[in-house]
């Protein structure tokens, strides 16, 4: 594998890590994890297939095994970067302090379900992509990002209810 390859990746990662775990020193930790596991399970990548998806699927296993054993820490840090690129980038007029919203109902969002988001609209996956990275078939893909939309949106809107099936908000 060569270095470079896995260089021209980072800043997806880094971008990644810091959404899913909402602290840039844990990100910058997930982030080394990631790069010296594939370093050392380098034979397990398929030349000529995505290693951006290859990386992803790393982080991710590594980021759920860390989550098993060690339950998040409640407070949130700023996640600047990564809420800019979900929000669309900055935006002048734009409230800081909506970067600073989204961020804590992206926390608020389940894991697999932030994951999901998070793969599709910061690293613009496609579905196929996320289903390989996170191990899960297309049609899961597409219904955990479509909860995780209309959750995320409540969450913005301020909506307190707890996310119940079978219960649609009306509009």
């Amino acid at each position: 594998m060569d270095a470079r390859l896995l260089a021209d990746q980072i800043p997806s990662l880094r971008r990644y890590a810091r959404a899913l775990t909402g602290n840039a020193w844990a990100a910058d930790d997930l982030v080394q994890d990631t790069l010296e596991r594939a370093c050392s399970k380098w034979r397990l990548w398929v030349v000529g297939s995505d290693l951006r998806a290859w990386l992803f699927t790393v982080m991710h296993n590594i980021f759920a095994s860390q989550l098993r054993r060690t339950p998040p820490p409640h407070s949130v840090v700023p996640l600047d970067d990564a809420a800019q690129e979900l929000h669309g980038g900055a935006d002048p007029g734009r409230d800081p302090g909506m970067g600073l919203d989204l961020q804590r109902c992206l926390m608020q969002l389940p894991e697999e379900q932030r994951a999901v988001l998070l793969l599709v609209t910061l690293e613009d996956l496609s579905y196929a992509e996320v289903a390989r990275v996170l191990g899960i078939p297309a049609g899961t893909v597409m219904s955990r990002l479509s909860r995780a939309r209309v959750r995320l949106q409540e969450l913005m809107d301020g909506a307190s209810a707890p996310n119940r099936p079978g219960l649609r908000r009306l509009k």
